[in-house]
């Protein structure tokens, strides 16, 4: 599996949640923050801007995509002049569509929506606050995802979480893919040494790696590559591996009834013991009680 469909499927959890809004001008909503969430906002028809705390109006037109990788509380308006009335609102919630009903003469339509994070991988931390994508990937995900929403049909209750996922998937891609975006899990992850190393890891995060190892897999003799990975990454190579055998782990508990000798060989650990040790380290409970507290659904 490649790095950025391991980190995806590894953080998501639960479903994700998106309403089909349509808005008539004069308006303005509040959007609250979604702990624990990622939230984003797509235009479908007409235009609108999106209001941050500490930032500049972006204007936002058909076709764009704002993803706020920590779920960050915004306002979307007519104009920014706007004046904004009532409570803010939870996209989370199930019953956030009916509390906006379609308008006579709406000016403009969106999607709503936030996805929710089990853990949250460095890649998103390395994230702006708010990620604007526009693109031909993005477009076609939001087409299907809008005409699945506007006329529900056989099988849309299975169609809309997997459109929700590929298109969380196309937003990832085509910034992490941008020729601007130079630094951090950009670089890391359009860097060949250091992409090696990563795609490596979480393709078998069970073998028995080494730092050595990891630089000749990447071609690199060990010293350029500890630094260079530690510099794009974040984390030496091993404090990583260490961290998604921990993070893989952790989904294993929740996601799969496993017994826990089971999950120890599948993140590279052959005594139960040595991983509960290093389980209970990274997330400060012991792996039993963990997936006791987080139940299979």
């Amino acid at each position: 599996m490649d790095v950025l469909s391991d980190v995806i499927a590894v953080m998501r959890t639960g479903r994700p949640v998106v309403a089909r809004v349509a808005w008539e001008e004069p308006w303005a909503q509040r959007f609250a923050p979604v702990p624990g969430a990622s939230g984003f906002q797509v235009v479908l028809e007409g235009s609108c801007w999106l209001l941050r705390d500490h930032a500049e109006p972006v204007e936002l037109h058909p076709g764009d995509v704002v993803f706020l990788p920590d779920g960050r509380g915004h306002v979307l308006a007519d104009s920014p002049t706007t004046p904004v009335a009532g409570e803010a609102c939870d996209p989370n919630a199930p019953d956030f569509a009916a509390e906006h009903p379609a308008p006579a003469h709406p000016t403009t339509v969106t999607l709503c929506g936030a996805y929710e994070l089990a853990h949250v991988h460095p890649l998103l931390r390395d994230l702006p606050d708010t990620v604007l994508v526009s693109g031909p990937e993005p477009r076609a995900a939001v087409a299907l995802l809008a005409a699945e929403l506007e006329h529900p049909r056989l099988g849309s209750d299975a169609l809309v979480p997997a459109l929700l996922d590929a298109l969380l998937l196309y937003l990832l891609r085509t910034w992490f893919t941008g020729r601007e975006h130079a630094t951090g899990w950009a670089a890391a992850l359009n860097d060949p040494v250091t992409a090696t190393a990563l795609h490596h890891i979480h393709r078998d995060p069970a073998h028995p790696w080494t730092v050595a190892g990891l630089a000749a897999a990447s071609g690199l003799s060990r010293a350029p590559f500890a630094k260079r990975f530690t510099a794009l990454v974040g984390r030496p190579p091993l404090t990583y591996l260490t961290w998604w055998r921990m993070t893989t782990a952790a989904r294993l508990l929740r996601e799969t009834d496993a017994p826990l000798a089971t999950i120890a060989g599948r993140v590279g650990y052959s005594s139960e013991f040595a991983f509960a040790a290093a389980f209970k380290r990274a997330h400060g409970t012991a792996p039993g009680r963990y997936r006791r507290a987080h139940p299979t659904t």
